[in-house]
């Protein structure tokens, strides 16, 4: 680390909430604090005035702020207009170095605030903390944008920090995770004679190469470390293993294993087979993929959830059900516990083929095994059961919702809405889901307003749209009353051919149209 040197809310109006007590609980208030981040989201709506009565409660509690924060990290304009809200208070200010790390990771969300953030940077000093710029060298990164998380490196010493050579691997980390291996190895040039390298930093960079499938660069960098002194420890190993694995050079990888157990006398472990397997699997070779399973249970060694995983999806991949499920039933013997990325990949052959039964029976069998579903399980299972015309046993998952801790987003509903605008005579099944999430205060898509504004009108139910619209202009949620327009016809939706990425089609009665799913 751097080193310093210097439940369905109930609709409130907002100006009768004076007083803390009329809350019950810290978390009452929580739920009602984030209510009014969520009606009041966009830039432009005034979302001070509406937080002006919890100011004491805010300002007493630190975890009253953090807990709102967290709730609220993918709304990032009302989390950023929260943080100023809360910096505007007077002193002593309830705001700490971790509050200003969470609202970094809600910014993060949103690519265009992040210069907005640097200001903010330099204008509260005493809330940056060392984790902070590995957030931020992280997050910079995914964006794609690595310059600035070597701005962000440079600046450490202006902000009153001295970078060390942790604060140099998080930048390299994060750069390499990205796809920046190049722009990383060539920082490093530029900066390696101000720090004390280790192997560590090398092998960084060899497993970035790796990452890239270049494994003459991986080498290029792993004779260097040699000539430098440096000898190559077990994470060395696997990652240029890796960078040969990847690389299609499984010769090389096997010569390399042999190296590092009779110079070095070092062991593999779980890590090094996988990197063999993987490249068994992406090869579809299915025997060479259980032969390195039962070396490594032979050796001792206990595969990850991640490593079966990579089995799992090449069996589901040649349609082998069967036997991913009996790789379910060993992981569970060996005291590995499958994810819900595990039981997601078997699912969503059950779901292509349409075997209802069998989908259902998995979810159960998540259940019993303290597994809960994602959006991803749901979003499948919910389509496929329309589709099929399942409607009864969709409602049934859907109200099980709850009760596996899900909570369902405007992706999910949206699934609801346009499966049952597809189907006869179930219009006003998909208006009832519509009406629910805009009483929970989630903003529908453009195009779910669309389409079931026009298939309302389509089979002369007017009436009923105008009940829609009415409970929308009706919503405390600025946005919602936004969408208002659409569902009314005064605006229309974002044409298909901007949406996007993330957004999977779904077919209606009225065309094709746009759904996210993510």
């Amino acid at each position: 680390m751097a080193v310093k040197t210097l439940l369905p809310k109930p609709k409130f109006h907002h100006g009768f909430l004076c007083f803390s007590r009329l809350f019950s609980s810290d978390q009452d208030l929580t739920n009602t604090i984030c209510r009014i981040l969520s009606d009041n989201r966009a830039p432009h709506h005034d979302l001070s005035s509406h937080l002006r009565p919890f100011s004491s409660s805010l300002s007493s509690t630190p975890s009253l702020i953090s807990s709102v924060l967290l709730r609220s990290r993918r709304l990032p304009h009302a989390s950023l207009s929260f943080f100023l809200f809360l910096s505007s208070l007077p002193p002593p200010s309830p705001l700490s170095p971790d509050h200003f790390c969470m609202l970094f990771s809600s910014l993060s969300t949103a690519p265009s605030l992040l210069p907005h953030f640097h200001s903010l940077l330099f204008s509260y000093p005493y809330l940056v903390s060392p984790s902070l710029f590995h957030r931020m060298f992280s997050s910079y990164s995914r964006h794609k944008l690595p310059s600035e998380a070597v701005r962000i490196f440079n600046l450490i010493s202006d902000l009153g920090f001295t970078p060390s050579i942790v604060d140099l691997h998080s930048l390299l980390f994060s750069l390499c995770k990205y796809g920046f291996v190049l722009e990383s190895e060539q920082f490093f040039l530029e900066i390696k004679s101000q720090f004390s390298i280790t192997n560590q930093t090398y092998t960084i960079l060899i497993s970035g190469w790796a990452r890239a499938r270049d494994s003459k660069r991986a080498l290029k960098l792993f004779d260097e470390m040699l000539q430098q002194g440096l000898v190559p420890d077990l994470p060395c190993y696997n990652a240029i293993i890796s960078a040969l694995c990847r690389d299609g050079e499984l010769g090389p990888a096997h010569e390399r294993l042999k190296e590092m157990r009779q110079v070095h006398e070092l062991e593999p472990n779980a890590a090094t087979y996988s990197f063999f397997l993987r490249a068994a699997t992406e090869m579809k070779d299915l025997n060479s993929s259980i032969k390195v399973l039962d070396r490594m249970k032979r050796n001792g060694l206990t595969p990850n959830v991640f490593t079966y995983n990579t089995v799992i999806k090449l069996l589901c991949q040649l349609e082998k059900i069967d036997e991913a499920y009996e790789l379910l039933d060993e992981m569970l013997l060996s005291g590995v516990k499958p994810d819900v990325w595990s039981y997601n990949t078997i699912l969503t052959v059950h779901c292509r083929l349409k075997e209802c039964n069998k989908a259902l029976r998995l979810i159960r069998r998540m259940d019993n095994e303290s597994c809960l579903p994602d959006n991803h399980t749901y979003n499948m299972l919910l389509k496929m059961l329309l589709d099929v015309g399942r409607i009864d046993r969709a409602h049934e998952i859907w109200e099980g919702m709850e009760k596996r801790q899900f909570y369902p987003p405007a992706a999910c509903y949206a699934v609801m809405v346009h499966g049952l605008c597809r189907k006869k005579g179930r219009v006003e099944e998909a208006c009832r889901y519509f009406e629910r999430m805009v009483e929970e205060g989630i903003p529908p898509y453009e195009d779910t307003c669309e389409l079931l504004r026009k298939r309302l009108i389509r089979v002369g139910l007017r009436e009923r749209l105008v009940l829609v619209v009415d409970r929308m202009r009706r919503s405390s949620s600025c946005k919602i009353l936004e969408l208002s327009s659409i569902m009314d016809g005064s605006k229309r939706a974002v044409d298909e051919g901007s949406m996007g990425e993330g957004r999977e089609r779904v077919e209606g009665e009225e065309g094709e149209t746009e759904c996210e799913l993510v």
